[in-house]
């Protein structure tokens, strides 16, 4: 085979992926301009005056209430208002907090270094403890981590973030003062130590989801075929337990990916409990005060944030399952379609 043919073999293969990956793609815009849509929306349908809240209790003149609304164009239609703010809004132009009277993107960058350290720390808290227990639980079913295991499993599934929260509050606060237990700190190891409990706080929950994530895919890959072969031609139980965590990282890639949504929700309670100065205090403050600016601006980027990241998971199970990714090349190169539901039904 020549250079020329194996390169055109390449570029032939890559082609029908590569308009997978676009149409992934725009079906994740089509998604973030309709829940643009549907946030623009019902903001604009929640109960409260936007112009009472700006301009307080006092007696205020008609003429300063038509000054306000002209301010911040009340009084145009709402298709004319939703493309300004949906154009600002691509062009980095949020607008103006009308609580805290600066611009809304200035309000996120001073406290988007506090959330996303927060989630970090969690993120990697819930990876370090749950993987390791999930392969061993399911290595070792019965056993005494196993029990373990499960219980974590248990309680990090069943208990609010707020419940966890106040109960660590309670713990290291009274009974073992030995860590902070609210701000963010002074920046550097001190913020570390401030964001230890809210990153245990998510961990629990976030940990729970991927531990049986974990053991179950670990405990699938241990019934196949391929690991009794493996271990009937004598191969050590630590080789085998290694190459069925290979094979089941399919899985927990993706799905710890996806259950990274949890943080969002999750984020804005534990903020709100150790009363930290990050995004989802922000989001609470602002949805109170009916800051409208702050609230679309701040949803909507939560919303692509989760849709990058489910477009991230689809893109690693593409890259990690070539099964996939040949049943889904096929099927957008005009594959039979008795062809491509069975290989699809196949990988499923």
């Amino acid at each position: 085979m020549t250079a020329t043919s194996f390169f055109r073999s390449r570029a032939a293969r890559a082609r029908p992926l590569g308009r997978l990956l676009a149409l992934r793609v725009l079906g994740t815009v089509a998604v973030l301009l309709v829940l643009s849509i549907v946030i623009f929306s019902l903001m604009y349908l929640a109960p409260g005056d936007l112009v009472k809240n700006l301009l307080g209790n006092r007696p205020v003149t008609p003429e300063a209430v038509a000054a306000v609304r002209a301010q911040y164009h009340l009084d145009d239609p709402l298709v004319v208002q939703y493309l300004r703010w949906l154009g600002g809004f691509v062009t980095g132009d949020l607008g103006t907090s009308i609580r805290l009277q600066v611009p809304v993107a200035d309000a996120i960058a001073a406290r988007l270094g506090v959330t996303l350290a927060l989630c970090g720390l969690a993120f990697a808290v819930a990876l370090a403890v749950a993987v390791p227990m999930g392969v061993r639980s399911a290595v070792r079913p019965g056993g005494a981590v196993d029990r373990i295991a499960n219980v974590f499993a248990i309680v990090g599934l069943s208990a609010p973030t707020f419940a966890v929260g106040l109960l660590l509050l309670y713990a290291f606060a009274y009974y073992l003062p030995i860590l902070p237990v609210y701000g963010a700190g002074d920046g550097g190891l001190d913020t570390l130590r401030h964001l230890v409990l809210p990153a245990v706080t998510l961990a629990l929950g976030l940990g729970a989801i991927v531990l049986k994530l974990t053991r179950t895919a670990m405990l699938r890959e241990l019934a196949s075929d391929y690991v009794t072969a493996a271990r009937a031609r004598g191969l050590r139980d630590r080789t085998v337990d290694r190459i069925a965590l290979r094979n089941a990282a399919i899985p927990i890639v993706t799905g710890a990916s996806l259950v990274l949504t949890f943080l969002v929700g999750g984020t804005v309670l534990a903020e709100t409990t150790y009363a930290l100065p990050g995004l989802g205090t922000l989001l609470q403050d602002s949805v109170l005060f009916k800051d409208i600016a702050v609230v679309q601006s701040l949803i909507l980027l939560i919303a692509i944030v989760i849709a990058v990241i489910a477009l991230l998971a689809d893109l690693a199970y593409l890259l990690l399952d070539p099964r996939v990714r040949d049943a889904g090349a096929a099927a957008i190169a005009g594959a039979g379609p008795t062809e491509s539901t069975e290989t699809v039904g196949s990988v499923a």
